[in-house]
């Protein structure tokens, strides 16, 4: 039997898929906008704007635009292909139609790592979070068990526990999950609106001054440090398959999503680097920290255990998306079926989130947190450029494919989407990029030693032949 490594799955294959899921359809469009707000407003906002802000200067306000709009170009594609296809497993899900088989997998690998050096980065966020803010009370934690052994430490005592808790909480359900992001994402915005307002009452014009110090290369490093946040987008649309109207929930919920998190991010930006100057800042510690500079110290508190707080729903969110995609490759025969068990008590992949808190506790406890942002910065860039590319294919190959959501202008705006995604990625370190092609390396030599063999459409295949 010759075997096809492009073979595609069908919409036919989807909606079977999706009925005999046997996952809990519970989501609307307000929960989907806050488990991408959950995602995306968190790490980025309380540890990666310091660290953007060190890289760009006053200008980290340009990359933050810069990224936004590369994601609401990458929203755009992101809302169509979700109401033709509403299933888990988000970009792979869609480059299997697209591109084919192959091509999925090396997109859906490639997620893998997104997913999990992206849940690790806010588990380490976290931890550092929680560090400062205890130091502020007196309490000092002992080194050797809140930094990783590259960092000086022996392990991220923190980062592990709070990915424990997230991981239960993930195997007992997504409903029950959905509400404590609720709650969460509430507080979380709360100390951010309440930052922008004391940090924008505080600006101080010379702090601004000189706005751009390490010119344009300093703004786009600072845009491929900060650009991992916005893998909130994805998350979404891989709530898909448990949402009760994913056609018309999953492009509202985002869009929503797209709106709030371009205002904090932007406000907290030009409150940062307008109360303080740059050099200043705590790269670990940003938003709390900057307001006890200023001497208001009861606002440092309240942003702080905000942030501490805010900070779980990025890493719920995050563990989520990366069980979905586990699950959806599992179903597809590309990972072991053991993968997509579907614990009958909770409707959850019980197999899936333990794998997946497993694997993140031992990045976040061993890792810094600088080696684990740039490996998820990459990942997420090549998730949008194939779910742009993805929108110009399925335009051409299935015309006809109903879409309650079109995306507008294609193809001039997944191009665009593509350029800037591509753009950002020639300021990702070298050594970054070696990492990332052993990652793919590796990927594609599990594909051809298992994936290809066990695939569900080559077994289909196989039948149809006999």
């Amino acid at each position: 039997m010759k075997m096809d490594f492009f073979r595609k799955k069908t919409v036919a294959d989807f909606k079977e898929t999706s009925e005999n899921s046997g996952l809990k359809k519970n989501l609307r469009a307000f929960d989907l906008a806050l488990l991408g707000i959950g995602s995306v407003v968190g790490t980025g906002v309380f540890v990666a704007t310091g660290q953007g802000a060190m890289m760009a200067g006053p200008a980290v306000i340009i990359s933050f635009i810069i990224a936004a709009v590369t994601s609401a170009l990458c929203a755009l594609t992101y809302a169509e292909l979700s109401t033709m296809f509403p299933v888990s497993g988000s970009t792979y899900s869609y480059s299997y139609v697209a591109f084919g088989e192959i091509v999925a997998w090396i997109i859906g690998w490639n997620l893998m790592l997104t997913y999990l050096v992206s849940g690790a980065a806010v588990a380490s966020g976290w931890s550092g979070t929680l560090v400062g803010m205890l130091n502020a009370y007196g309490i000092v934690l002992p080194e050797a068990l809140t930094k990783s052994i590259l960092a000086g430490g022996f392990i991220d005592l923190p980062a592990v526990l709070i990915t424990c808790f997230i991981t239960w909480l993930l195997y007992v359900g997504v409903s029950e999950s959905a509400k404590v992001n609720n709650i969460i994402v509430g507080i979380k915005v709360f100390v951010i609106l309440l930052f922008i307002f004391l940090g924008l009452t505080h600006i101080k014009p010379q702090n601004y001054i000189p706005f751009s110090p390490y010119g344009m290369g300093g703004i786009m490093s600072a845009t491929a440090v900060i650009f991992f946040a916005y893998i909130g987008f994805d998350a979404v649309s891989t709530a898909a398959e448990e949402t009760k109207n994913p056609k018309r929930d999953v492009p509202i919920g985002l869009l929503i999503c797209l709106i709030t998190v371009v205002i904090l991010y932007i406000g907290v930006a030009l409150a940062l680097t307008g109360m303080i100057p740059f050099k200043s800042i705590n790269v670990m510690n940003a938003i709390p920290d900057a307001l006890s500079q200023i001497g208001i110290n009861w606002g440092s508190t309240l942003v702080a255990t905000g942030a501490v707080i805010g900070m779980i729903s990025t890493l719920l969110v995050t563990l989520y998306g990366q069980v979905r995609i586990f699950m959806a490759m599992s179903r597809d025969g590309l990972l072991p079926k053991a993968f997509a068990s579907i614990n009958k008590k909770h409707g959850t992949p019980a197999t899936c989130t333990l794998i997946t808190g497993i694997v993140t506790c031992i990045i976040a406890g061993f890792f810094p947190l600088t080696v684990i942002i740039d490996l998820c910065n990459i990942g997420t860039l090549f998730a949008f450029i194939a779910v742009s590319a993805g929108i110009i294919v399925l335009r051409k190959t299935m015309p006809n494919v109903e879409r309650k959501f079109r995306c507008p202008w294609v193809p001039i705006i997944p191009l665009f989407a593509i350029g800037f995604c591509l753009y950002i990625t020639l300021s990702i370190p070298l050594v970054t990029w070696i990492r990332f092609v052993v990652w793919i390396l590796v990927g594609v030599t599990v594909y051809f030693l298992y994936g290809a063999k066990h695939s569900r459409l080559n077994k289909n295949n196989a039948h149809v032949e006999e």
